[in-house]
């Protein structure tokens, strides 16, 4: 069971505006494959109960209570609960606009880290139950509140991981609005198999070629290759685990065959799924 929330108006710190689109609350019960988030786009993580593990970079972490981590713009990042006590997990998904004009040390600190993992060391997950008792009770002014409380959160992250790293630019390119963001990357990470043009162009209220035009300015993949990439990165999760067989992993990605699957994805990794499965196996708590 999720609870999820979304406020509608941006908050401003410093010199941004920030969109929160998604602050939720749930239990990960199965497998999220990698997947990214566009331009100026944030999520802040936090496992309050259960176990998991994170792949990043080409690397796996750990995820027990107590872990937070941050994952930025374009950083591809994929979840595995660990059974039979899977990973519950906070989640605050939002999109930075800057207009540089002021002077803006936290925020600067805050963009220059496109992924971090550490500890809650802040008080960080009494600020997140105060943010959703706000959210739930809805008492005079929860909406104020909540903003301060978010602002908070983004300076306490600062503290945390402040470098003296240059801050990576964004690619160039329109921007869509929060509700599109949202809709693309939530299409593409829970409907991978299923999903078509039509259907996200319908959902975008855009044209086909404007919708086509969109993903390759803002994440430089068109349609197909950007389904192809989520339907491939849902592989490699799923062959993780040893609960489906490959037939069974090539029908719920939505490929035609079991062959048509290990031609596509030997063609991208250079070994058959099947290879790919006695490789890496099944991740385990250790």
């Amino acid at each position: 069971m999720a609870i999820q929330y979304a406020l509608d108006q941006p908050f401003f710190l410093e010199d941004a505006s920030i969109y929160t689109m998604n602050i939720l609350l749930a239990s990960i019960e199965s497998p999220l494959p990698a997947h990214s988030h566009g331009s100026g786009c944030y999520e802040i993580h936090y496992i309050p109960a259960g176990y998991g593990t994170l792949q990043v970079h080409g690397r796996t972490y750990s995820l027990s209570p107590g872990t937070l981590y941050v994952t930025g713009p374009h950083v591809e990042h994929a979840q595995l609960p660990l059974y039979p006590d899977p990973m519950q997990e906070y989640c605050i998904y939002f999109r930075i606009v800057r207009s540089h004009k002021n002077p803006s040390p936290v925020l600067d600190a805050f963009c220059r880290r496109d992924f971090w993992l550490g500890g809650d060391d802040s008080g960080i997950y009494a600020l997140l139950c105060r943010l959703f008792e706000e959210l739930r009770e809805r008492r005079m002014g929860y909406v104020l509140q909540a903003q301060l409380l978010l602002s908070q959160l983004i300076l306490l992250l600062a503290r945390s991981y402040e470098q003296p790293d240059a801050l990576a630019s964004p690619p160039a390119g329109r921007i869509p609005s929060n509700k599109n963001t949202l809709i693309i990357e939530e299409c593409f990470l829970y409907e991978y198999s299923t999903l078509t043009l039509p259907n996200l162009a319908n959902r975008l209220n855009l044209s086909q070629r404007q919708t086509q035009r969109l993903l390759k300015d803002y994440y430089g993949q068109t349609f197909q290759q950007k389904k192809k990439r989520a339907q491939l990165s849902a592989a490699v999760t799923l062959l993780q685990e040893d609960t489906l067989s490959i037939t069974e992993i090539a029908d719920r990605l939505g490929f035609s065959s079991p062959e048509h699957f290990a031609n596509t994805f030997k063609k991208i990794f250079g070994i058959s799924p099947s290879t790919y499965r006695k490789q890496h196996g099944r991740f385990s708590f250790p």
